[in-house]
């Protein structure tokens, strides 16, 4: 079976987003370039931020048409995220609602990405 182990967002500003990734994940990058930033983390991701601007970016894609999601075991810590990234001014697009899988938020990066919070499916 082949594992997804690598998430990349286009980004205008990789150093930038960075900035903001570092206060939402609490660590460093291990690789941090102009145009290229890669955080690792335990469980085998790694979530990289790609310039847009790079000299070899090629996308003909455009938009926001998805999300980076933490899934967290109970709706207590979903609020406590919510608080602790308001007191970071994280820009909140979806402030805290009941969806049909339960109690969420979103949040936008710097460029518009979405990231979401959220409990497992009640199911």
């Amino acid at each position: 079976m082949l594992s997804p182990n690598l998430l990349l967002f286009y980004v205008k500003d990789p150093i930038k987003s960075a900035e903001f990734y570092e206060k939402i994940f609490q660590i460093k990058p291990v690789a941090a370039f102009s145009t290229y930033v890669a955080f690792s983390f335990p469980n085998g991701l790694t979530f990289s931020l790609w310039s847009t601007t790079a000299k070899d970016f090629v996308s003909s894609g455009s938009g926001h048409r998805s999300e980076l999601a933490f899934m967290v075991s109970e709706e207590d810590e979903v609020r406590r995220l919510r608080a602790a990234w308001g007191r970071l001014e994280i820009n909140i697009e979806q402030d805290l609602f009941e969806a049909v899988f339960g109690l969420n938020f979103v949040a936008l990066d710097p460029d518009g990405h979405r990231i979401r919070v959220c409990i497992p499916d009640r199911n």
